[in-house]
């Protein structure tokens, strides 16, 4: 069994989150800590807990998902793992720090390229990989069938949908990645999203304004 937990971190107030399991094994997904009093956040809830991290994930390279990547790296010694159509995003995230006037020092080390259609270990706990492009060329969700849950980056939010007009974006792409990759799932699946509050897909195909199918 996984447990979510969230931190929102960095000027955009992006969701990190931490999963973990009753083996206190956990993996940390789009560590989005910027300033270093939330690093130090993100370090003592693991270490108080006596967590000990065995992947570094990232639905998507968006600078604000990925400022946490090298410090995650430089002190649990995980390599990153992201789907290969999203490099370019990555590579793209310190220049588009400096227009955002947010520098940081991007991830560089190894990186390790997921699929979709695939499976990710947590210890005996899995994540099935979801490819869900359109808010960038290469993002994919992380889904926990036997926990009902999805950690689903940019693509779906309460009431709302990802931007398609960064680079890589697509507006069709992304109404497609949804319906057909998280509208799928079971109602009472929750989606913990990049931004603001848990929701349920039931919830977003009655209310969601930009695809609800009732």
């Amino acid at each position: 069994m996984l447990t979510v937990k969230a931190f929102s971190f960095n000027p955009v107030e992006e969701n990190t989150y931490i999963l973990y399991n009753e083996k206190k094994q956990c993996c940390i997904i789009d560590p989005g800590c910027y300033f270093p009093e939330e690093k130090e956040k993100l370090k003592e809830f693991i270490v108080e807990n006596a967590f000990q991290p065995v992947l570094l994930l990232n639905t998507h390279c968006h600078l604000d998902h990925v400022f946490g990547n090298k410090f995650v790296h430089d002190t649990w010694k995980l390599s990153l793992h992201i789907h290969k159509k999203e490099k370019p995003m990555l590579d793209l995230a310190p220049a588009s720090g400096q227009i955002w006037q947010l520098p940081f020092d991007n991830y560089d080390g190894e990186i390790v390229y997921i699929k979709e259609g695939s499976v990710i270990k947590i210890g005996d706990d899995e994540l099935a990989i979801r490819f869900t492009p359109g808010h960038s060329p290469g993002h994919v969700i992380f889904y926990d069938e036997p926990d009902g849950f999805a950690i689903s980056g940019d693509v779906l939010f309460n009431g709302s949908i990802g931007r398609t007009d960064f680079p890589g974006g697509d507006f069709d792409t992304l109404i497609n990645s949804i319906q057909t990759q998280l509208f799928t799932l079971p109602d009472d699946t929750k989606i913990y999203s990049g931004h603001g509050r848990m929701t349920t897909i039931g919830f977003e195909k009655m209310n969601n304004p930009f695809v609800k199918l009732y």
